[in-house]
């Protein structure tokens, strides 16, 4: 899978975009990822492209929503075509109901499905890294399940699924309840 994005120049160019602000705990998951994957996978000629470009840092320091507007800012500056959504982890907690997450990936852990808690960095000697605290199985299998909490906010899982409706977009998808 890392290979599938080194490859990508137009996600290599969004990484190192980000990568150039130094924000901590930083990664770019959910659908940058699911999205190549399971494109690859269904042998699809032209990449689907996600909603937004789920930028996660973890800064407990600063939880502010202006500074998440001045990173998409930037980012937006740096890439204007790019649909950013940048998130700190640090407060996400909150909306969700959680304890405070202690990390980025911690925070992934909390997310509702599997295949999309998923998410990758470029580290400083340009290598990608990958954050999957549930692993990959079910990315790889196109298999949508929901997390722990997932379960514990069945409803929430629910209508995310249905909203998404991702077989339509990927045929061999398969989504549990």
């Amino acid at each position: 899978m890392l290979g599938l994005l080194a490859t990508d120049e137009s996600a290599m160019a969004i990484m190192r975009a980000v990568a150039a602000l130094k924000l901590p705990d930083w990664a770019i998951g959910a659908g940058f990822v699911r999205n190549r994957v399971w494109d690859a996978l269904s042998g699809h000629v032209r990449p689907t492209p996600p909603s937004d470009i789920d930028v996660l840092y973890h800064d407990p320091s600063d939880v502010s929503l202006a500074r998440e507007a001045a990173i998409e800012a930037e980012l937006c500056a740096a890439l204007p075509e790019a649909p950013w959504s940048v998130r700190n982890q640090a407060r996400m907690h909150v909306r969700n109901g959680d304890p405070p997450y202690g990390s980025t990936e911690n925070a992934l852990r909390h997310w509702l499905e599997t295949p999309t808690a998923v998410a990758v960095r470029l580290d400083e000697a340009g290598r990608l890294r990958l954050l999957a605290p549930h692993g990959l199985d079910d990315l790889f299998a196109l298999v949508v399940r929901p997390t722990p909490s997932g379960r514990a906010r069945f409803d929430a899982y629910r209508r995310r699924v249905a909203e998404k409706n991702w077989p339509a977009l990927w045929p061999g998808v398969r989504v549990e309840y």
